[in-house]
């Protein structure tokens, strides 16, 4: 499947209580062209993706509201946008007005990425930003319904990149990710929220053979 169609499967996707950063606009921090913007970054990855030998897909569990809601971007805040895309080569502007806004877990993430040289892509479990009825800028665990459609989605990015391996942070994403350990390798982390940090970058440690306690971003958030 080319990434044209991959993101068209994604925009495609609607659920009760959730915001689709790739087709919806958020009236309060989005720009006009925030979906298209979004759309566009996530393209010119795949795009780059499917050029090189990915070595992990590292998988999330789903958009946050002060990360990918935003970004459009797995593990990514408004913060560490830039290093996302410069990561892959892809040009966009942020989709969001405002104050960039930081979120613990990216900030973790982005730390360590810093120190990795590898191709490394990031996705989620669920590919949206799931949040309590009523209330927009709130995270909620996705459903069965939706974790379904998204590790279908899940299958054809394996399928498109072929990574070595499959990282999974946290719980959730090791449940999916174990279904594919026919097609490659599967290691689970710990999520670095909720007193984790330290467990997940001692295991990112062990997996890739870098030092990430001397990056200066591990200072963050304590």
């Amino acid at each position: 499947m080319s990434a044209d169609k991959f993101v068209k499967e994604l925009s495609g996707l609607s659920f009760d209580n959730t915001f689709n950063p790739y087709v919806e606009k958020c009236e309060v921090y989005d720009y006009f062209d925030a979906p298209q913007k979004r759309r566009k970054m996530l393209r010119g990855m795949l795009e780059a993706a499917d050029k090189v030998e990915v070595d992990a897909i590292w998988i999330g569990r789903d958009l946050g509201y002060r990360g990918g809601r935003r970004t459009g971007l797995a593990l990514t805040d408004d913060v560490h946008l830039s290093h996302h895309v410069n990561r892959w080569s892809v040009e966009c502007d942020r989709p969001t007005k405002g104050d960039a806004m930081p979120e613990r877990t990216a900030s973790v993430i982005w730390g360590v990425l810093e120190k990795i040289t590898l191709p490394v892509f990031l996705w989620n479990v669920f590919p949206l930003h799931p949040f309590e009825p009523g209330a927009k800028f709130s995270n909620r665990n996705h459903n069965a319904k939706e974790r379904q459609a998204g590790e279908e989605l899940l299958s054809m990015l394996i399928d498109n990149l072929r990574p070595k391996r499959l990282i999974a942070v946290g719980n959730d994403a090791s449940s999916a990710a174990n279904k594919f350990r026919n097609t490659c390798e599967v290691f689970k982390v710990r999520h670095p929220s909720y007193g984790g940090k330290n467990v997940f970058l001692n295991q990112v440690e062990s997996l890739y053979g870098i030092d990430v306690l001397a990056s200066p971003n591990m200072k963050l958030f304590g």
